[in-house]
């Protein structure tokens, strides 16, 4: 190696000394040795969640409230995941008891809910993430922002702790038993749990989206091009769309995503998902990163020739971009119970079962040139989502929630919306605390002693 290339390896290297020392090159061309460290563990928890997504704000908050000492790691700066820092701005599959609930009548309390009932409405994302933060503080969560898992601590073919790295530097935490609930199954994958990817093996995948928030001059004037925004009552539900879309495409804009949509939020604030970002693997972050710069610049594209049709759309500009692009197909952890097609046709029932499901199989196409939705020949009958699919298969001491739980690709397509993360969210922080409490792993508890505090199933 030339010494101008060792000398720009080595200051590129320096700031590795900070948190355990330098990388050395190894005897093996083209690679280097990290030197081991002997990490303290830094506290112990009953429960830890990895992940503050719909699923994990709520397992942290169902866990700490069945009095277990919790610690809730998030990599962005705000709790909620997909609902804050992807920008969904929408609820679906949400009417189901518990936590659901609470969630829907504290917002609408505060005049960030914008639509009727509890299911299919559209919500302010900066009230979502003052909501959560106050429950999760109300509760006794410990709170750890801007904190990536980075390895898991293992016994045997336990799950006994988490290893982070942050600003503080690289940190050790026990924890009695340990959720993943990362959206992208991260945790499990470092464990060494199986997983699969994408419809195949891995991939192809559901597109991503970048969700942003725009504002207008007058978003009556809007009305017809924003869902629910020529009444709720209106039989043409997704005309709103074609008429969105149509408008894109006179400006001379043909966006990826074939079926663009605006939410409402609150006066002149609009949510808009109007991309989408096909055959990317979220496990590849180069690849989500080269997404994430293509999505930006198209959402930025279609505003500004939205905006030079003048008349109603003369003030439409953007607000802001989500922090992080909204993934719908990450790992699927394997669990003692699989969730697959037939489960969703048939209408499966479970003993244990945390939520009845509903939502249809929703396939976002694949590429531009296909549908923009299919339900892939598959009318869903509402169907049981099975504790055991929330209990890793290949390693113990270690729960799912959200859509990285135990499932198929057709399955996935349903169950992955917000309002069943909650609901299994709800069921693995309960099932963990009561693990904890009793010194159990979570496939040894009885599922009634856990159902017990939780809600009932809704029974469609």
């Amino acid at each position: 190696m030339s010494s101008s290339r060792r000398r720009f390896l080595t200051s590129s290297l320096l700031g590795l000394g900070a948190v355990g020392g330098m990388a050395k090159e190894s005897p093996v061309p083209g690679t280097f040795t990290e030197p081991a460290r002997t990490l303290s563990i830094d506290d112990w928890a009953d429960v830890i969640v990895c992940g503050s997504g719909p699923a994990g704000v709520t397992a942290a908050i169902a866990a700490a409230r069945a009095g277990a000492k919790v610690r809730l790691f998030e990599t962005h700066g705000s709790l909620g995941g997909v609902w804050t820092s992807s920008l969904l701005g929408y609820l679906l599959d949400f009417d189901k008891p518990g936590f659901n609930q609470e969630l829907v009548g504290l917002l609408r309390k505060r005049d960030a809910i914008n639509g009727k009932g509890v299911n299919d409405i559209s919500y302010h994302p900066e009230e979502m993430k003052l909501v959560l933060d106050e429950l999760c503080t109300e509760a006794g969560v410990r709170i750890h922002l801007h904190t990536r898992i980075a390895s898991v601590i293992k016994e045997g073919r336990r799950v006994t702790g988490v290893i982070t790295e942050s600003k503080s530097g690289r940190q050790a935490w026990r924890g009695k038993v340990v959720v993943d609930t990362t959206g992208d199954g991260d945790v499990g994958a470092l464990a060494g749990n199986g997983f699969e990817l994408g419809m195949e093996k891995s991939c192809p995948c559901q597109p991503m989206s970048l969700c942003a928030l725009l504002t207008c001059d007058d978003v009556r004037a809007l009305n017809g091009y924003i869902r629910f925004g020529d009444g709720f009552d209106n039989p043409d539900r997704y005309g709103h769309k074609k008429r969105l879309l149509a408008e894109m495409r006179r400006a001379g804009a043909d966006p990826s995503y074939q079926a663009p949509t605006f939410f409402p939020v609150r006066d002149n604030l609009i949510l808009a998902m109007i991309n989408h970002e096909y055959g990317v693997n979220a496990t590849d972050a180069e690849a989500v990163t080269a997404a994430t710069l293509r999505a930006r610049a198209e959402v930025n594209t279609l505003v500004r020739a939205l905006r030079g049709l003048g008349g109603p759309w003369k003030g439409l500009q953007v607000v802001a971009t989500a922090e992080q692009i909204g993934v719908r197909d990450g790992r699927r952890l394997a669990g003692r119970y699989t969730v697959v097609k037939d489960d969703v046709a048939g209408g499966a029932r479970h003993d244990d079962a945390v939520v009845r499901a509903t939502f249809s199989v929703d396939v976002h196409a694949l590429t531009k040139e296909k549908s923009a939705y299919s339900n892939m020949g598959v009318k869903v009958k509402p169907y049981d989502i099975p504790l055991r699919a929330l209990i890793a298969r290949d390693v113990d001491g270690l729960m799912m929630a959200g859509r990285c739980i135990s499932g198929d690709f057709i399955a996935h397509a349903s169950y992955r919306v917000t309002g069943n993360a909650v609901a299994m969210g709800e069921a693995a922080g309960t099932a963990a605390a009561l693990a904890a409490d009793r010194r159990l792993l979570p496939h040894e508890i009885a599922w009634a002693d856990a159902a017990a505090l939780l809600p009932k199933v809704r029974r469609n």
